[in-house]
C-alpha cells in the first residue's frame, strides 16, 4: 500500500511516499481502506518536532503522521462487535500515540470509530473527528458549559471553533464569537449571538461576566481572557504555555482553570460526535481539500493560521 511517511522531523520536504505492508489487526481492531484524511494543527507541529509527541513517536520506523480518517471497513478482529465488513466508518485513530492515518489502509480499535452517518460524505466525516471531539470535550470533560452560559470562544472560525460554537449553541450557551471581520457573517450564520473583531476590539474591556472562555490564542489571550469571567467561571486552554502568573490570576477568582486539555480518542464521545451529525446539528465546513499526493499543500494551508473550518485531503 502507498503511505506518507515522515523520513525526519522538519519541513514537508522530508515527507516521502513509500511502499509498505498493510497493518496487521489484533482481535479487537478493524483494517480501513481510507478514503480521507483530515488535517489538524497538531500534525504540523509533530512534523516541526514542536509538539510533546513528537518525542514519543520519534522511535518508530516508518513514522506515519495522521488521526482523522473516513473509509471502510475491510477486515475486523474476531472480538470486533460492533462493525463489520463494508460498514463506513470515521474517527480520530489512537491519539495520543502513532495514528498512522497517511495511508492508504489503517487499523484501529473499535473504541475510536463511529458509523458514518448516511447524510454526510467520507470528506466532511473524516473533518469532524479530532476538532469535533476537542470542542466536545472542552465543554463536556475539561469544563462544565451548561444551557444559558455565556461563552465566549476564541478563533470560532477555526477548525475547533466553529465546531464548539455549534456545540456550544445545541447545548443552550449565549455564543460570542471572536474572529476577523472577514469571518463575521460566517459565524454569525453559525448561529453565534455575537461577533468579536479581535483586530479592532479589545474584548478584555468590552466584555464582563463571561461563564466559561474556549482559549485557543496562548500568550497573553490567557490572561485578556481571565480578566472577562466571572468568580468561579471556567477557562480550557488549547495551547500549552501558561506561566505561574496565569496560574495564579485564575486562583485569585477562583476559576475552574484547564491551562492545557489533550483532546483522546474515546467511544462515547465519537458515538456522540456522530449523533449530531447525524441529525444535522453539527456541520462541518470545509475549505479546502487536496489529493493525496498534495499532502505538503494542506500542511502549508494549516501554517498559515488563516484557515476556516477544515483542510481535508482526499484519497
Amino acid at each position: 500500500m502507498k503511505a506518507i511517511v515522515l523520513k525526519r522531523f522538519g519541513g514537508i520536504e522530508n515527507f516521502i511516499y513509500q511502499d509498505i505492508e498493510k497493518p496487521e489487526i489484533n482481535e479487537n481492531e478493524v483494517l480501513i481502506k481510507v478514503i480521507a484524511i483530515s488535517i489538524n494543527p497538531v500534525d504540523i507541529k509533530v512534523r516541526n518536532r514542536t509538539a510533546p509527541l513528537a518525542e514519543d513517536l520519534a522511535h518508530f520506523d516508518p513514522l506515519i503522521l495522521g488521526w482523522d480518517i473516513s473509509g471502510e471497513v475491510v477486515d475486523a478482529g474476531n472480538k470486533v462487535t460492533r462493525f463489520r465488513i463494508g460498514d463506513e466508518v470515521f474517527g480520530m485513530i489512537n491519539f495520543v500515540g502513532h495514528g498512522r492515518a497517511y495511508a492508504e489502509y489503517v487499523s484501529a480499535s473499535e473504541e475510536h470509530l463511529a458509523l458514518k452517518p448516511k447524510n454526510i460524505s467520507h470528506t466532511e466525516a473524516a473533518a469532524s473527528a479530532m476538532a469535533a471531539l476537542t470542542a466536545w470535550q472542552a465543554f463536556d470533560r475539561y469544563g462544565k458549559l451548561r444551557s444559558a452560559d455565556k461563552v465566549l470562544i476564541h478563533a470560532s472560525a477555526g477548525g475547533v471553533g466553529h465546531f464548539a460554537l455549534q456545540i456550544a449553541k445545541h447545548i443552550g450557551a449565549y455564543v460570542i464569537a471572536s474572529s476577523s471581520a472577514s469571518n463575521r457573517d460566517f459565524v454569525l450564520e453559525l448561529g453565534a449571538d455575537q461577533h468579536i473583531d479581535y483586530q479592532t476590539i479589545r474584548f478584555e474591556q468590552t466584555l464582563e461576566d463571561i461563564d466559561f472562555v474556549l482559549e485557543s490564542v496562548g500568550a497573553e489571550n490567557f490572561q485578556k481572557s481571565v480578566r472577562v469571567l466571572k468568580p468561579f467561571g471556567t477557562i480550557v486552554a488549547l495551547n500549552s504555555g501558561y506561566t505561574i502568573d496565569d496560574e495564579r490570576s485564575a486562583q485569585a477568582k477562583h476559576l475552574h482553570a484547564c491551562y492545557f486539555m489533550s483532546v483522546y480518542s474515546n467511544s462515547s464521545d465519537i458515538q456522540y460526535i456522530a449523533s449530531l451529525l447525524g441529525t444535522g446539528l453539527l456541520k462541518p465546513h470545509i475549505s479546502h481539500v487536496f489529493d493525496f499526493d498534495e499532502m505538503a499543500k494542506a500542511h502549508l494551508q494549516i501554517q498559515t493560521g488563516r484557515t476556516v473550518g477544515k483542510v481535508v485531503v482526499k484519497l
